[in-house]
């Protein structure tokens, strides 16, 4: 047998966005970690649309990078465009997004992987895991490797049966070009597991050589492009491309509903669930049918090739009504398409099996990540990622588990949601999911998490610097602000301008910036004590950025976090994994069931759980002394 055939710390199956991350996490922690993959031409391969972020996906991108892992600095070197989404609302809804050369971000990610101590690739499929005495031992290839492992991280994708559907032809394969996973499945439900079935989908593939841009209506990048990687080893894009608007109208949509009556999504083909907030073209016009238009984002997949995503068009119609209809699209009637949109069916499996580090119930140091769990989105599937590598390593190790707090981390509320309430379509992050979103924001996510980054050696030491530098830089031009004022003379007549009341005598800086209708930029240009503070102190972009939220922000900052230490006293009273809570009757019969289903941790977990009322938890509380 090859010399890699033997005994690793621990095994990631699967070379996607959770697999990455898990591989790199584990190994930079000093586990000697394999990743098996089927295809290492297509390391974290975005199977859908080329692009990074969005609304809470951004948030998250940074949280993984503010911890050490690498999407954010891949999705900065392989950029086309940025824009910083929904700027017109407060610095809790700011949501980063990244065009990506998909090409590149998937080199990146092999050079990365192939250059980190610790970390082996191989190239197979595993259809078996192997187990003793309710522990994971190893894992079996469809090659005959057999290797064995002290942890397995199983991050499967949509590749567990899949099977994809385009119109009334149906074949096996995890998505275009590849295979899908036989067996496994079948293990696990062998092993006790519950699995369930879930759908999604993909668009039509566009030649742009055979589109008529001039009749599109563009949307650029930001002219002043952020980028999401806390580090100075990323730089911001240049050279942007462009984005592009188009519509479907009433005769597009006729043509589409030609093809309904051939349609696996509406003839009971498909049985798996599909995801609500990105519903395929077929979805909307039947849940929308009244609406005469929908509107589509046209996407360029990489700076050197002429091969376009439509992002609003997925579709399993048959070929010929996808290309008829794409064709009645303003501009595309002479398009040609390098592939059909087509739906894949999957197995995953619900999330209330796992304890909030990833690893599973029923076999200890086996761990599910991405997909597996019923999530949708290479963001959500890279932080399931992460924390399952860290926490792996972490418990080989005899370390204390890392778990992060709903108050802490976007991360922290995706992975209570799926292990406290499960999934019943596949799982996406929005803002609206967390109670602290001001808490969360994407400017303070280093400030929030890089400090266990550096604990677990995942942050180098010129990062911590640049950490350190800007947490220190904030801080000291808060104090700044709240000791220096500003004469009458030099900020009035900006006031009056602007609609503001003017000032009588001298105003602290830092009252004045408590006012809606004045910037730190404003106070800049008309304080030239503040303008040399800021220069002479080498105070970055960012750290100017962060003090001026908190100290706009702080009375809303305050107020959340008094919330959260309050709910936070319910996340410190334990409950045993063993309890028997069908010997309380006094707890509802549903409360009793969903407790017996779930074992939640703690209290505060408990709370969470759809089904379990106040009343129910003051009944916990009562019998555990509280």
């Amino acid at each position: 047998m090859p010399d890699m055939v033997g005994n690793y710390d621990i095994i990631v199956v699967g070379g996607g966005h959770a697999g990455c991350e898990a591989a790199a996490a584990a190994a930079r922690m000093g586990s000697k970690t394999l990743l098996v993959t089927s295809d290492m031409t297509k390391f974290a391969n975005m199977s859908c649309n080329p692009a990074v972020g969005g609304v809470a996906k951004g948030q998250i991108v940074r949280e993984i990078d503010a911890i050490g892992g690498w999407m954010g600095i891949i999705t900065d070197r392989s950029s086309i465009q940025f824009r910083m989404l929904n700027r017109s609302k407060g610095p809790a809804m700011w949501s980063p997004r990244a065009q990506c050369d998909k090409a590149i971000f998937s080199a990146l990610w092999r050079q990365t992987l192939e250059n980190i101590p610790n970390l082996y690739i191989w190239q197979d499929t595993v259809n078996q895991i192997i187990t003793s005495r309710n522990r994971i031992t190893g894992v079996r290839t469809v090659m005959g490797a057999e290797f064995s492992a002290r942890a397995v991280v199983l991050t499967n994708g949509t590749f567990l049966n899949g099977l994809m559907h385009v119109g009334k032809s149906s074949a096996p394969g995890g998505r275009a070009g590849d295979g899908s996973v036989e067996g496994l499945t079948a293990q696990l439900v062998s092993l006790g597991f519950e699995s369930g079935r879930m759908k999604t989908g993909t668009p039509a593939r566009l030649d742009g050589r055979t589109i008529d841009f001039s009749q599109l209506e563009p949307q650029p990048g930001d002219a002043n492009p952020s980028k999401f990687s806390f580090s100075d080893e990323t730089h911001f894009v240049e050279n942007q491309l462009p984005c592009y608007l188009v519509y479907t109208d009433p005769e597009i949509h006729d043509t589409l509903r030609s093809g309904f009556k051939d349609s696996p999504l509406f003839d009971g083909t498909i049985q798996g669930v599909g995801p609500r907030y990105c519903p395929s073209i077929e979805d909307k016009l039947r849940t929308f049918a009244d609406k005469e238009s929908h509107q589509l984002f046209l996407e360029p997949e990489g700076r050197n090739t002429n091969e376009f995503y439509l992002n609003g068009f997925s579709s399993s119609l048959p070929l010929e009504v996808q290309l008829k209809a794409l064709r009645k699209i303003k501009g595309f009637d002479k398009l040609h398409i390098y592939r059909p949109g087509y739906a894949i069916e999957y197995d995953y499996f619900p999330p209330v099996q796992l304890n909030h580090t990833l690893e599973t119930k029923l076999i200890e140091n086996l761990y599910f990540a991405g997909q597996i769990n019923g999530t949708t989105g290479y963001e959500e599937a890279g932080a399931q990622g992460l924390m399952a590598g860290i926490n792996a390593h972490l418990k080989n190790s005899e370390r204390p588990p890392f778990v992060l707090r709903r108050d802490e981390a976007y991360i922290g509320v995706l992975i209570d949601d799926l292990v406290t309430k499960g999934v019943d379509e596949p799982y996406r992050m929005f803002t609206s999911r967390a109670e602290y979103r001001i808490l969360l924001r994407q400017d303070n996510a280093d400030l929030r998490l890089t400090p266990y980054g550096i604990e677990f050696g995942l942050i180098d030491e010129k990062r911590a610097s640049i950490f350190a530098k800007k947490k220190s830089s904030s801080e000291s031009l808060i104090k700044f602000l709240r000791k220096e004022s500003i004469a009458p003379e030099e900020i009035n007549s900006y006031l009056i301008s602007s609609g503001s009341a003017p000032v009588p005598q001298k105003k602290k800086l830092y009252d004045l910036l408590l006012r809606n209708d004045i910037s730190l930029s404003t106070l800049k240009e008309r304080s030239l004590l503040l303008k040399n503070y800021i220069h002479d102190n080498r105070i970055s972009d960012e750290a100017q950025e962060e003090a001026e939220i908190q100290v706009k922000y702080k009375g809303y900052i305050e107020r959340e976090k008094h919330v959260a230490e309050k709910l936070r006293r319910l996340e410190n009273i334990r409950l045993r994994p063993d309890f028997d809570y069908n010997s309380l009757s006094s707890l509802t019969i549903e409360a009793r069931q969903k407790l017996t289903k779930i074992r939640p941790a703690t209290i505060g977990q408990a709370s969470r759980i759809p089904g379990v009322s106040p009343a129910d938890i003051n009944v916990l509380l009562i019998f555990f002394g509280r």
